[in-house]
């Protein structure tokens, strides 16, 4: 794999569905022993997992790292909360943001760049029921029209 680029190991489609993304960030992790091995084998879970700040540090919580098949004694707590690596400044735009009515930090995926867990975190508004529907038509009708076009392309 070329420097630089990643693998992707999990994906959170419900960030999306949820919340209206607004701005993202990638930060670093850290991990204890067996985590990364359970990462790299794509054993993590992001769907209910979220972001708070606390005590000017950014941590994520629920999100779960299932414990490494070969770990032994060494593995870890699968829902322990985890520090993210970001700069001061990044986290007061992020407290600053979260402080408005209805923002959220959401981790939206987690992939390995140049050998290093990463997760895209993403400040987010709540969407409302009818919000969600109008995306859910949205995203029908697009594929509609996808499918007309390439039934039509092939006579």
């Amino acid at each position: 794999m070329a420097k630089g680029q990643g693998k992707v190991v999990a994906v959170n489609k419900k960030a999306n569905h949820d919340f209206a993304i607004e701005e993202t960030i990638e930060a670093g992790i850290v991990l204890q022993g067996t985590e990364i091995k359970a990462i790299r084998n794509s054993k993590v879970q992001l769907r209910d997992a979220f972001v708070r700040i606390r005590n000017n540090e950014a941590w994520i919580s629920n999100m779960h790292i299932s414990p490494y098949d070969f770990g032994n004694q060494f593995n870890h707590d699968p829902l322990r909360s985890r520090k993210l690596l970001l700069h001061k400044k990044q986290i007061s735009t992020l407290l600053g943001r979260t402080k408005e009515q209805g923002f959220a930090i959401v981790p939206i995926k987690m992939y390995l760049k140049d050998g290093f867990a990463k997760v895209l975190i993403g400040v987010g508004k709540g969407k409302k029921d009818y919000d969600k529907r109008q995306d859910l038509k949205k995203k029908d009708a697009k594929r509609e029209i996808d499918r007309a076009l390439r039934d039509r392309q092939k006579y």
